[in-house]
């Protein structure tokens, strides 16, 4: 598929009509907008969605500053007259508690409570107040003697102001207001954000604007605050894509910024400026004077407030900001940095995780200026397609790969004022890697065919035409991740394309197109192949990140075949027009009473629907979820493998049918959870019916050959592999299988799989799952309910499954722990990993987290309804009962259960995954240094087929140490299922 851009990572799905694609709104009253009235009327010359009810002002402060002002406004604050000292306290207290909080033990519904993205929703996801602030200036200009300055710079600043002195104040102050913070250093951008509650979004302003004006960045806090980078260094370490970036950027030119550490680590930052006498606090303080001035930052603030306050308060408060008047740093003279004998060669690599990929990539002159044809996005939406036709069609045909991206992040290492990459990315199976010249040259003659064939006018207003719809029908998106994406934006367009520059195809140019393809050569190209099969014979490291590879010039066999009258392939063609483009865009009229919650409209043996008719967001889109719930799943390890394998091969089977629905903004996801198949379907109503039903089809008439079946099984393997060695996740399946009875472990799951599964107990498998059911449904948004009961009549129809013979509960009992502290510390399953991670538990009886919030899209609303329906809760009002209970306890009782809980009787479970390192081996894992270190030289792919449990340390006498999870479960009681039925 094509690569997704950076920006607009949350649903910002939109539409205009097929026939008039609406680009621009047309400057309606703000109080047509729901803007604020007359006296809230914003900016017409900046584009917006017609969707959008947001009001917009732009400001150049007299110090050169540019801000954007976001209005929400919506009427005044409703707390103005409140007192929030109690409310505040309890808020604080709260906070604390947050990450026990929710944890019963139960995980099973993770996969549903994520959104469609696969993000988690904040704890509290209130519409609150944001505000984003970007530099001009990013780790392109570290000094060569301090790598990772500019990182370090960003961590720096927060450590105090002249004004509020406090080193750590401005993030008590956030979590005392519900707030919270990040920041992020790009090649040539550095980005600051926050949000908190409206209330107090004037206060957090001028503490935040005092880092850009005054910040102390106290001596002292150097020192932990260069852990804190080091720490964020360690933790990217095994990360493959940081790893390959690396090891991309250190084949540019010498003396190029590309080859720059831009982490900074203890010993670019400490260690290499002790010994040559460098003072890192004075270069800080010089690195700020210099860089951080106001002509080149960009601010975005959105509050529920009036424009003219905004304009009011930041005039006020960021007017103080310096302007050195000093030209911005400027690198668009070092043009093509990988003009150089190191690129265009064929690099092996060993990966940290089991992973088969082939990267072939090419840099380009810079495409930002392009940005109103976005050259790259054309090209990479044919390369990425999944159709028939397509480079993936042909490779999935020869079980030859699994997935293909093409394209250009725009993050700032794939595309800054330097050069643009653009990069295709193929997961190969073990017969692609094998045959990975041939996949090479299938790619080579697909470009080859879009060169000759030349840039098409029709498919690029298809792209163009699915891309106004998603703008036009553009739902919200929380307050901080918008102004971050603003603010950046800033610094790359115009005014009047702030919010359209990174969305919209505004014109075809096929010269601009047609430019840019035609660099896509074999001659250009650099490959870089992965795998776990390179190990022993890759003898060169990368500097910074210790990444094995070896580099060798490309087969001069298949060079000639590809530069001398390569011949096209008449398996590749350009995909044909989209059937799943949105043409009717009209909201339906409700056949039903409305309701705030969804309510039960079909209820059988074999299953039943919930339905809420949206009237809030009034969007042409809509949500379908389905729960297949099925006895046979839990019933063995083996079982939950085929389940695995059922749902991935089914998702492989519906690929290249469902590509064009995927982009035409029909979205479809498959999860093996727990107990059933989730099915969840969204996008614009008026084609959704036909995707749903496309993938019911493909479940009812499910079918699987010999090739596929082994592809798929030798991926699962490597799947499960590169969850096992994540310490996070390794984490996380010790304290559930501890906590959750009669859970299976990903370690049992693995131990199933490798011990060797048939075709043909796969395809038994099926027709067991199939056979007896209930499913649940839930349909949101712009539907009837006489169409919403037609999904489920449709499922019981096509399946054709019986009832089950007795209720299948959706969740897992939970073991009660004793009143004492317990420890389980395991071994960390991947040899190259010196991160360690520590889980702590707290067996709590109730609490209450504050979720007074405000839905920024329907998807929000939907995931929260959905909740209660998988886990067959049904609390639909449970936010409003939180709220109502959370009103009454006083801070007394809080602090009280709070002690109680943390107390010498807290039921309380520590999980730690213990990494590699002389610390470790020394106490811990009964190894000599010298021994440890010799471990470290073999293979990194460890044994993961069972897990090495640790005695906790000798200093943890009164600690009750888990060494075998069966004899410590066996004899304990389980908590009862819960169900809240009135």
């Amino acid at each position: 598929m094509p690569q997704t851009n950076k920006s607009r990572n949350t649903p910002v799905q939109s539409g205009a009509s097929a026939e008039e694609p609406a680009l621009r709104e047309e400057n309606p009253t703000a109080e047509d907008a729901g803007g604020g009235g007359e006296d809230n009327v914003g900016d017409s010359e900046i584009i917006k969605s017609p969707s959008d009810p947001k009001q917009y002002r732009f400001l150049v402060l007299d110090n050169g500053l540019r801000a954007l002002l976001i209005s929400d406004y919506s009427g005044p604050l409703a707390s103005d007259d409140e007192d929030p000292d109690e409310e505040e306290d309890l808020e604080e207290e709260e906070e604390e508690e947050e990450e026990d909080d929710g944890e019963s033990g139960d995980d099973s519904g993770d996969e549903d409570d994520e959104d469609e993205d696969g993000k988690k929703k904040k704890g509290n996801a209130e519409k609150q107040s944001a505000a984003a602030l970007c530099v001009g200036v990013g780790s392109f200009s570290d000094p060569s003697d301090l790598p990772g300055l500019a990182h370090f710079l960003e961590h720096m600043v927060f450590m105090g102001s002249e004004k509020y002195p406090s080193e750590n104040g401005f993030d008590a102050f956030l979590k005392k207001h519900g707030g919270s913070d990040n920041a992020s250093t790009d090649c040539e951008r550095t980005i600051f954000q926050f949000d908190v509650q409206r209330k107090s979004f004037k206060e957090a302003l001028d503490r935040w604007a005092q880092f850009f004006i005054c910040p102390l960045m106290i001596r002292d806090a150097i020192d932990r605050e260069v852990e804190a980078v080091d720490s964020e260094y360690q933790l990217a370490k095994p990360s493959d894509s940081h790893r390959k970036e690396m090891l991309f950027g250190s084949l540019a030119k010498p003396g190029h910024p590309m080859g720059k550490f831009c982490w900074g680590n203890a010993q670019t930052l400490k260690q290499e400026p002790k010994k040559n006498k460098i003072n890192v606090y004075k270069r800080l303080r010089a690195f700020w004077k210099k860089y951080y001035s106001a002509h080149y930052m960009t601010l975005a603030v959105q509050s529920k407030e009036k424009l003219d306050t905004l304009e009011e308060w930041v005039k006020e408060i960021f007017s103080k900001v310096p302007n050195n008047d000093l030209p911005k740093p400027e690198f668009s003279d070092l043009l093509d940095p990988f003009d150089t004998p190191a690129f265009c060669k064929l690099y092996r690599v060993v990966p940290v995780g089991k992973v088969q990929a082939l990267n072939i990539t090419w840099a380009l002159p810079p495409q930002e200026k392009h940005y109103r044809v976005k050259p790259l996005h054309y090209i990479s939406w044919l390369v990425g397609h999944e159709g028939t036709g397509s480079i993936l069609s042909v490779l999935r045909k020869k079980c030859w790969a699994l997935a293909l991206y093409g394209g250009n992040s725009e993050t700032g290492f794939d595309q800054n004022t330097t050069y643009s990459i653009f990069s295709i990315s193929i997961t190969l199976t073990d017969e692609g890697f094998q045959n990975f010249y041939q996949v090479t040259h299938l790619v080579f003659q697909y470009l080859k065919m879009l060169q000759t064939l030349g840039p098409q006018q029709r498919i690029y207003e298809e792209i163009q035409r699915i891309e106004a719809n998603e703008f036009h029908y553009q739902e919200q998106i929380d307050p901080i991740e918008y102004v971050e994406d603003v603010c950046e934006n800033m610094q790359l367009f115009p005014k009047e394309d702030f919010l359209t520059g990174d969305q919209l195809m505004f014109e075809y140019n096929p010269e601009v197109i047609g430019a840019a393809l035609s660099l896509l050569t074999p001659e250009r190209a650099n490959l870089m192949l992965l795998s776990p099969g390179h190990e022993g014979r890759c003898p060169l490291r990368e500097k910074w990140f210790g990444t094995q590879y070896s580099v060798e010039d490309i087969e001069q066999e298949w060079m000639q075949r590809w530069t001398v009258n390569m011949e096209l392939s008449g398996d590749l063609h350009l995909p044909a027009e989209n059937k799943f483009i949105a043409t009717d865009f009209t909201l339906k009229p409700s056949d039903c009473p409305d309701s705030d919650f969804p309510v039960r409209i079909a209820s059988s043996d074999e299953g039943c629907l919930w339905y809420k008719k949206d009237n809030k967001f009034k969007i042409p889109k809509a949500y379908i979820r389905f729960h297949l719930i099925s006895p046979v799943i839990q019933q063995s390890a083996k079982n939950i493998v085929l389940f695995d394998l059922l749902v991935t091969i089914l998702a492989h089977n519906l690929a290249e049918p469902a590509y064009e629905a995927e982009v035409a903004q029909l979205e479809h996801k498959l999860v093996a959870s727990e107990h059933g198949l989730i099915i969840r379907v969204k996008g614009f109503n008026h084609k959704l019916p036909l995707l749903f039903h496309l993938i019911i089809d493909h479940l009812a008439d499910f079918s699987a050959s010999a090739d596929v079946f082994s592809m798929f099984t030798e991926q699962l393997k490597k799947t499960y592999f590169n969850i096992l060695i994540k310490p996070d996740k390794l984490g996380k399946d010790v304290r559930l299988l501890i906590l959750e009875h009669s859970r299976w472990s990903m370690v049992e799951k693995y131990q199933a799989l490798t011990a060797g599964l048939s075709m043909e107990e796969l395809m038994e498998f099926s027709r067991s799952f199939r056979a007896e059911l209930f499913a649940e449904g839930l349909v949101q948004g712009n539907f009837s309910s006489a169409e919403s009961v037609q999904f489920l009549q449709y499922v019981t129809e096509k399946l054709q499954f019986a009832k089950l013979p007795a209720e299948v509960p959706v969740m897992f009992r939970v073991v009660e722990i004793p009143p004492k502290r317990h420890i389980c510390k395991v071994k960390t399953l991947n040899k190259g990993d010196a991160n360690s991670e520590v889980t702590v538990y707290y067996q709590v009886t109730a609490l209450v987290k504050l979720k007074e919030c405000e839905d920024t899209h329907l998807g929000e609303e939907v995931d929260r309804n959905w909740t209660e329906v998988v886990t067959q809760q049904y609390v639909f009002d449970r936010l409003n009962r939180e709220i109502d209970a959370l009103k009454q306890i006083s801070r007394t009782e809080l602090v009280s259960w709070f002690q109680e809980h943390r107390g010498q009787n807290a039921r309380q479970l520590s999980v730690h995954v213990v990494g590699f390192g002389a610390e470790e081996s020394e106490e811990e894992g009964g190894k000599n240094q010298g021994e440890d270190k010799e471990e470290l030289s073999d293979s990194t792919y460890g044994e993961v087929s069972k897990l090495t449990f640790l005695p906790a340390s000798s200093k943890m006498a009164d600690v009750i140490s888990i060494m075998d999870v069966p004899t410590f479960t066996g004899g304990l009681p389980l908590f009862p299922y819960h169900k809240i039925l009135k």
